[in-house]
């Protein structure tokens, strides 16, 4: 047990190094405190770089660290109970992009728990960056998202740090692993396909898609998630420009 805090303690002091390495230097750095392994997704918003090959392996206790080019957009999530082969080809239980270990700009399938950011265009006084974690394509595992070296009224942790499986309702859930358990909650757009739960068509605007007793259930286990499409007041946060982040995946683990 000693050993693992030790790890883990180390795990933590690499994230945050590299979460602090300056204004004009922003850094992603990833740290799964699981008790399994995580391979994190990672894509980038059209037209943005593609950061580590979009794909990569995190053990327990493990952290990594990605430079953040100036203006990058995109989104990572957390891959679980994946088995890739020496080519990299394989399957994920949840979140799988694709049957690949390195995701090369693919988005993963639904459900999973996303960490979303856009970085400021240039690193002015004045700019900010925009961030949130969203539950709009389900969930998959818990996510805090937690900015470094940045500033402002709305610059602190955004997340989804309970586990929501085990309050999925059962026409949400996904199973399998040992012993079929839930691996995965939908959203109910992606359950049911109906226009009031996508914000679609009548429903496509913020005045028309309300909240649902669905969103509202994924809202009130995590209030600092998105939990809909018009979710923004609650759960769009920003801090000033060259701010740096921390995902960590499984942050309330011990």
């Amino acid at each position: 047990m000693a050993a693992m805090r030790a790890v883990a303690a180390a795990a933590l002091l690499l994230v945050a190094a590299a979460a602090v390495t300056g204004a004009s230097a922003a850094t992603l750095a990833l740290y799964n405190r699981c008790g399994e392994t995580v391979w994190p997704g990672i894509q980038p918003s059209a037209g943005k770089e593609l950061l580590a090959r979009g794909g990569l392996v995190l053990s327990p206790g493990h952290a990594t660290s990605i430079h953040l080019p100036t203006g990058w957009s995109g989104r990572v999530w957390g891959r679980q109970g994946c088995k890739f082969d020496a080519a990299g080809r394989g399957h994920c239980a949840t979140g799988d992009c694709g049957g690949t270990l390195y995701c090369n700009g693919a988005g993963g399938a639904p459900p999973a728990t996303l960490a979303e950011i856009t970085l400021a265009s240039a690193p002015t006084p004045t700019a900010q960056d925009f961030y949130d974690v969203s539950l709009v394509d389900g969930y998959n595992i818990p996510i805090a998202m937690t900015p470094y070296h940045g500033s402002g009224p709305n610059c602190v942790a955004a997340g989804c740090v309970s586990d929501l499986n085990r309050v999925c309702p059962q026409g949400l859930a996904v199973r399998g692993g040992e012993g079929n358990r839930v691996v995965g909650c939908r959203s109910a757009c992606a359950a049911y396909g109906q226009p009031q739960y996508c914000c679609t068509g009548e429903f496509g605007t913020p005045q028309q898609c309300k909240p649902t007793a669905y969103s509202r259930l994924f809202k009130s286990a995590c209030p600092k998630a998105y939990s809909y499409a018009y979710d923004d007041p609650s759960s769009i946060l920003t801090c000033s420009a060259g701010a740096s982040y921390v995902v960590t995946f499984c942050p309330h683990r011990r």
